[in-house]
């Protein structure tokens, strides 16, 4: 362990700088088009007999969060990956400070109380342990070759692993385990690794932060976090260990009395008695590739895509008799996302190459199909639950024309859950970040190599653009404010604030490295 004083370069004043608005896709371009109808069971692509999903890959969400900001009641903290640094800013007086931590930090997270941000820095398979008022850094040295940090919710603990589907190798050379977890203790910064089952793939915890529930591709692993020197108790999931079905996600029941785990290609959910360690087994039709659990926790649903059926638990009794409801035959729906209110879901598939998705209303559990310009690649619903993002890849063309507009280009449509109404937009580049304020009234994202701020009007479906300096690396919403941070490319340090209330933007450059400060 090693103890670092923070590298401090100063508390920037701001001032305000106008900004100009344009438009993203012209009429000419593609524009916006409005979707008011329905796809009738079997229209388009698909039998009339029902879906064929066994003959897709595993549905897949892209992230387009990797590099969360982590917020305080004062601060907000920001990674630098290729300045080796973190960014504080402070609410609301705007102040931007600056801490050396370990090389190429790649996640960052705030403890309960606000007092503490840790970071995992990749480059140098460590964890910073952070100050959050002082910048003190103190350094934990974890296992090589991992990618991913997870954080308990009472800020206790932090668990660092290989994800395998981040689709990287970690930060060192030399041999390499896929079996491996490092948990750290902020308290007293003690590391606990510990091997845990091939190919960890997510790391939940239970809501009074005690047990971590690690699922790997045949083992769960349960770590008792209140223990002095927690290890591992590994439960097999997995009946066969020659050639086992992938355990993909883990669900855990409000009262932590059990773990739901879904694995692809199976025909049943794993119910794991967290308290007895007992293994059961829930029908759940042919191949789930999706389970979520509804906003109040009350139940959980899987998405059963070979036999294009929805299957919905009580998480209180997940042993009773499941609710069946089946899907607009012809069609192939893989995943599911939840509005916040629990009254409606989406369902779509990123493994199809069919350009729509469902809505369901869970009032009566009727479902209607709607139609898309493009494939779903992931698909997001705004914090009020008002309108859905539904992103498209550039080369996930499926069943579009190659002579719409979309075609062979990245795409975002808009729609008003209210009438689902849509309105598309073609994207000159990916989409790589995308927040919104806590009223829900407002989202913005950013696009690789593209310089500009995207605003959207949540409830128009209209946009804005904003002209920023250099390339975006970085996108976040300051805590209960209509303010959006961007930081951007430059070896110095930048960062924008663009404030949605009074459309103004300002920008401050070089404030790290004890560089001269330019204000705009």
């Amino acid at each position: 362990m090693t103890f670092r004083l923070p590298l401090f370069l100063g508390v920037l004043p701001l001032t305000l700088m106008g900004c100009a608005d344009f438009e993203l896709a012209s009429s000419d371009e593609g524009g916006a088009r409005g979707d008011t109808g329905n796809y009738a069971p079997g229209d388009g692509a698909g039998s009339d007999d029902g879906s064929d999903g066994s003959d897709y890959e595993p549905e897949e969400e892209d992230d387009f969060l990797t590099l969360p900001p982590a917020t305080t009641d004062a601060y907000v903290f920001v990674a630098n990956p290729n300045r080796d640094t973190v960014t504080r800013i402070a609410v609301p007086s705007l102040g931007v400070i600056t801490a050396e931590v370990g090389v190429n930090p790649q996640a960052v997270a705030t403890t309960e109380d606000y007092r503490t941000a840790v970071t995992f820095n990749q480059g140098s398979d460590d964890v910073s342990i952070i100050d959050a008022a002082t910048l003190g850094v103190t350094t934990v040295a974890v296992r090589a070759n991992y990618n991913s940090m997870v954080m308990s919710p009472d800020g206790a603990w932090v668990a660092v692993y290989h994800d395998e589907d981040r689709g990287d190798e970690g930060g060192s050379s030399g041999a390499q385990s896929f079996n491996e977890v490092s948990f750290v203790r902020l308290a007293d910064a003690s590391h606990h690794p510990m091997v845990v089952g091939f190919n960890p793939r997510e790391i939940q915890f239970t809501q009074d932060g005690n047990l971590a529930v690690v699922v790997s591709d045949a083992y769960l692993a349960l770590v008792d976090l209140t223990a002095e020197n927690p290890v591992p108790a590994r439960i097999q999931i997995a009946e066969d260990l020659l050639d086992p079905p992938v355990a993909e996600e883990v669900l855990l029941s409000p009262t932590g009395d059990y773990a739901l785990v879904r694995q692809f290609g199976a025909t049943e959910l794993v119910v794991v008695d967290l308290i007895t360690h007992d293994v059961q087994r829930v029908d759940v039709g042919a191949n789930p590739t999706d389970l979520d659990a509804t906003p109040d926790g009350s139940q959980a649903v899987a998405v059963s895509r070979d036999d294009n059926q929805l299957w919905v638990y009580d998480l209180a009794d997940p042993f009773g008799t499941p609710q069946i409801i089946d899907l607009p035959s012809g069609e192939v729906f893989g995943s599911l996302v939840m509005s916040p209110d629990g009254s409606k879901a989406l369902l779509y598939s990123t493994a199809s190459g069919r350009s729509r998705y469902g809505s369901w209303q869970r009032s009566d559990d009727s479902i209607a199909v709607h139609s898309l310009v493009k494939p779903v690649s992931g698909l997001r619903v705004s914090p009020t639950g008002g309108t859905a993002l539904v992103f498209h890849n550039k080369g996930e063309n499926g069943d579009v024309d190659t002579d719409s507009p979309f075609y062979n280009e990245w795409a975002l449509t808009l729609v008003a859950l209210s009438d689902f109404f849509s309105n598309p937009l073609r994207l000159p580049n990916a989409p790589t970040a995308f927040s919104s304020t806590e009223d829900g009234e407002t989202g913005f994202f950013i696009m690789e190599t593209e310089p500009y701020l995207e605003v959207i009007d949540f409830d128009t479906l209209l946009y804005d653009e904003v002209q920023l300096k250099s390339s975006p690396v970085h996108l976040g919403v300051l805590p209960e404010t209509t303010t959006a941070f961007v930081s951007q490319e430059h070896e110095l340090g930048r960062i924008s604030f663009y404030d949605a209330a009074t459309q103004q933007l300002q920008t401050i450059t070089g404030f790290e490295l004890n560089a001269g400060i330019d204000t705009e």
